[in-house]
């Protein structure tokens, strides 16, 4: 009964942890992908006079280039002169030609977001009224086309080669030792490391393109690649490959002296005990020094990603790199090592077929990957989310919901492959005392007298014979019905496994869903006139940064009007200083002219609420339309400014 009920017990623990912490397995991590969430002038904005310069507010910092900021003008010519510039943190400005006369601009970005992504997008803005026709800029980023297509299909082949490598190599090492001298499983473990050092060379030669303009003809541009080689994706890659050279070490060792078998010694029993344990002592120590060096090399290689991407980014990056290197190392200990299974299961000659302890060994170390995805995940997932409506209202939480579904499914699909090799280790009990029973020295003797002999004809039917033998024997072992049924669960987990990995690789291209809605929030917020003429548009909130001239002169004035719309409205109006901080001034005024209708300026005085806010209710605004909002701000007795912002009510 005992044992019945422990593998379902464990299976149920799997599964709840799968489905709690399947938040997991984002083989990369936490919050960034830069996005726009202010600019001056804001989008949609009508202004009166022509501005010196754009600024534009990204939620990080970006990589600019010299044409990463383009303002065009409504004829499609570009206004913009000079490099953008660094004004402040996550602010960058492009100055513009003077004298520029009215109509509608746009305003075209393509930068590169510190996680590695670029970014791209567009907006207008209009000086005096707007034009009945405006340029179209594109706001497709380079990675829309076939380079970013080709990116994306490198990022998914590295993951799958690291997996593979990896988590090939941790299979053998920790739980079939035996398979080091199986010709598939070197090939499947060469196969990863040929397949992430071809996709990590592919990455460095498709980043300069990839992050400027998307042209396939730019992949072998010799100063682009020079530029990416400057840069910290491209110092990433570059580790990359110095440490797989450090992993075909690795490898040759591995395949090397720990495959193969020890000699055998004719001697007297305790000179033979002794040379045994001498060996074993070797082979443990062997065993050691490559799970050591393993480790380090592949934790080494998982670094390399988060170190240039999400998790160097954002809330707390030091222990989000730290945990997205566990995050991979595991997710490559579960699926390489399911690989690796699948190939024995296969794939191993009769004479060495992947035993039942082997199968259990991998078993408990699944469990353990799937306990350091919980708990990384859910790490990772507070800090790419946010909030539990991102997990519906964004597409980054779509894609995580849908990997919380493959990782559910695939640890069921696990619970079968338990039962079966619990079948398997029953019934083969018996098999394998017959089995060593047959072994004792008939067939393999007399080939070998035959060959000391000099027979040659005999040695070579009796390898004949063993050859003929192997195959039977494996044909028996693959009609076992037990083993039957535990290769067909196991290919199913590793079906599952490649689209889960390509969900992965999905998200960690796709912005995550808490900068997502941040971006989302600052963009209502400064853009509420791109609701149509005649509907509400809900609050207006203006942000017009202010310089009296005086000592203490310079901070932010806000409008908050609402619902901004024909009638009475609410207004707050909140003054902050340089730090962020709400500070008292003597006097703040507030006007709305419609120049359209010569309506205005209707003048409004609020009333002091608390520091640095005041208030006024019953604001009447008499008919829809762009209005120009000016505030008056007295810092002293003789220091005061008009700073003023158009938006739509309606």
């Amino acid at each position: 009964m005992t044992q019945t009920t422990a593998p379902r017990v464990r299976t149920l623990v799997l599964l709840l942890l799968a489905v709690i912490g399947a938040l997991l397995a984002g083989a990369a991590p936490a919050s960034a992908h830069a996005a726009l969430t202010g600019s001056d002038p804001g989008q949609g904005a009508v202004v009166d006079t022509a501005p010196t310069q754009v600024s534009l507010t990204f939620s990080e910092q970006i990589a600019v280039s010299a044409d990463a900021v383009r303002v065009l003008d409504p004829k499609g010519k570009r206004v913009d002169k000079g490099d953008p510039a660094n004004l402040s943190g996550t602010t960058y400005t492009v100055r513009l030609l003077s004298g520029l006369p009215d109509g509608t601009y746009t305003v075209a970005y393509q930068v590169v977001s510190a996680d590695s992504h670029p970014v791209a997008g567009a907006f207008t803005f209009s000086i005096g009224a707007p034009s009945e026709t405006s340029v179209s800029a594109s706001a497709q980023a380079s990675d829309d086309g076939l380079v970013g297509r080709l990116y994306g299909i490198g990022r998914y082949v590295s993951y799958a080669g690291f997996a593979v490598m990896a988590g090939g190599a941790a299979f053998v090492l920790a739980c079939w030792g035996r398979g080091a001298g199986v010709r598939a499983v070197q090939r499947l473990v060469v196969s990863g490391w040929l397949a992430l050092t071809a996709a990590t060379l592919a990455l460095l030669l498709l980043r300069g393109s990839y992050t400027t303009s998307g042209a396939f003809g730019d992949v072998f541009d010799l100063s682009l690649l020079g530029d990416v080689l400057q840069t910290k994706t491209g110092a990433a890659l570059v580790s990359r490959l110095l440490l797989l050279a450090a992993a075909a070490l690795f490898i040759a060792v591995l395949f090397g002296a720990y495959a193969r078998p020890s000699p055998t010694t004719l001697t007297d029993g305790a000179t033979r005990r002794q040379t045994d344990s001498g060996e074993a002592e070797e082979k443990r120590d062997l065993t050691f020094g490559l799970a050591i060096g393993g480790m380090v090399v592949a934790a080494g290689i998982a670094a390399s990603w988060a170190m240039s991407e999400h998790a160097s980014q954002g809330l707390q990056p030091g222990v989000a790199m730290s945990v997205d290197v566990l995050h991979l190392l595991a997710v490559a200990a579960w699926l390489g090592g399911l690989t690796a299974l699948l190939v024995a299961l296969y794939r191993a000659p009769a004479d060495t077929p992947v035993d039942r302890d082997a199968v259990q060994r991998f078993s408990r170390l699944a469990f353990g990957s799937v306990v350091a995805l919980v708990v990384t995940g859910v790490y990772q997932s507070w800090r790419q989310l946010g909030s539990w409506s991102a997990f519906t209202d964004t597409r980054y939480g779509q894609l995580l919901l849908a990997k919380i579904g493959l990782v559910a499914v695939m640890v069921a699909i696990a619970s079968f492959s338990r039962r079966w090799t619990a079948r398997l280790a029953e019934a083969s009990a018996p098999a394998a005392r017959e089995e060593e029973k047959e072994k004792q020295p008939t067939g393999a003797g007399r080939a070998t007298g035959a060959e000391k002999g000099g027979d040659a004809r005999a040695a070579q039917l009796a390898r004949q014979r063993a050859a003929m033998e192997s195959a039977r024997q494996k044909r028996l072992r693959d009609a076992d019905p037990n083993r039957f049924g535990l290769r067909r669960s196991v290919l199913a987990e590793a079906g599952v496994a490649v689209v889960l990995l390509a969900v992965t690789t999905v998200l960690t291209q796709t912005e995550p869903g808490r900068t997502e809605q941040e971006a989302a929030a600052a963009t209502s917020a400064s853009s509420p006139s791109s609701a149509p003429t005649g509907q509400g548009t809900g609050a207006v909130t203006l942000d017009m940064p202010f310089d009296t001239g005086g000592e203490n002169g310079k901070g932010v004035v806000t409008v908050d009007l609402d619902p901004a719309r024909v009638g009475d409205n609410d207004m707050h109006v909140y003054v902050e200083g340089p730090d962020g901080q709400a500070v008292d001034i003597p006097e703040v005024k507030v006007a709305f002219t419609l120049s359209a209708k010569d309506i205005g300026p209707l003048p409004v005085v609020p009333d002091h609420i608390t520091t640095g806010h005041w208030s006024a209710s019953g604001v009447q605004i008499p008919m829809t339309g762009d209005w120009k909002v000016e505030v008056t701000v007295r810092t002293s007795d003789i220091d005061q400014v008009t700073v003023s912002k158009n938006t739509k009510i309606g």
